[in-house]
């Protein structure tokens, strides 16, 4: 049966517990090429638990269990045809280096696209004082499930200005960075099995998105914020391409009052997009 927006809205909020600590902090972390050089006193803050941070983007890993939206009513859909659009993530305060979390998670909303059904999925995770701490939000290209009359879709944001970039951040890639990337949750095959990758479609295995996600926040921290994780507010970026392990990412930012606009594209093909429409929100 197809999507019913109806049916997805109206389905309750999933709730769910979960925890992190430090060594999962530190695993993301080098997922994401931290530590390179392993002496750099910065680097070390990453991967090491004296004075350690967190960067905001082990939001999209944390365990806030809060489990899956799968059989939900209204999201009768082939999972196979599910793309990870966009990744958006609000921090209401920084991330902590361990924390025991609660969430809710929830369908915020359902577009048509014609060809395609635009999935918005929420959650909302709190600490254990049941203060809010972040919210997530994912975007799922549902391709095959449009015309059921939804409304659109808004158009993309951030959009980069036509102005030359404030800067370009030359970031390497490891030969393994998805084999380490994948012991972070995500074990998908297609960034492991180059068999599996071949069938569908790459010469080798790619690249997590969210790998790449947090790959350029990460860049943005160290070379325009100093390091200092607790300055974003919020990351919001769309999957513009593919990635592969070992490639060079070309990081360019744009500088625009509260917010730093961003783009990645891959150095040794020739620019390929990885990352559009991306903006870091500063924390005021």
């Amino acid at each position: 049966m197809p999507v019913d927006r109806d049916k997805a809205l109206a389905n309750p909020p999933r709730k769910g517990e979960g925890s992190y600590g430090k060594d999962d902090v530190i695993l993301y972390h080098l997922g994401l090429g931290a530590g390179n050089p392993p002496t750099d006193a910065n680097e070390l803050q990453y991967t090491y638990e004296k004075n350690l941070k967190v960067l905001p983007t082990f939001a999209v890993v944390a365990n806030t269990g809060g489990g899956s939206f799968m059989g939900m009513d209204g999201l009768d859909f082939d999972r196979r045809m599910m793309l990870h659009g966009e990744q958006e993530i609000v921090l209401h305060k920084p991330l902590p280096p361990e924390a025991k979390l609660s969430s809710e998670m929830r369908v915020k909303e359902l577009y048509d696209k014609g060809n395609a059904a635009l999935l918005i999925m929420e959650t909302k995770a709190a600490d254990e004082n049941g203060e809010p701490l972040f919210t997530s939000l994912i975007s799922l290209f549902l391709r095959g499930e449009g015309g059921f009359g939804g409304p659109n879709a808004p158009k993309a944001g951030n959009v980069a200005p036509e102005r030359a970039p404030d800067g370009t951040i030359e970031v390497p890639t490891l030969p393994q960075q998805a084999l380490i990337y994948r012991l972070c949750g995500d074990k998908n095959p297609l960034h492991a099995d180059p068999e599996f990758a071949k069938m569908a479609g790459f010469d080798k295995p790619i690249i997590h998105g969210l790998c790449s996600y947090g790959l350029v926040c990460k860049a943005i921290v160290d070379h325009v914020l100093d390091g200092d994780v607790s300055k974003v507010a919020g990351y919001a970026a769309r999957f513009a391409g593919v990635a592969f392990p070992g490639e060079t990412y070309l990081v360019s930012y744009w500088k625009e009052g509260d917010q730093i606009l961003v783009a990645a594209n891959a150095k040794d093909r020739d620019g390929a997009k990885i990352i559009s429409n991306a903006a870091i929100t500063l924390r005021r």
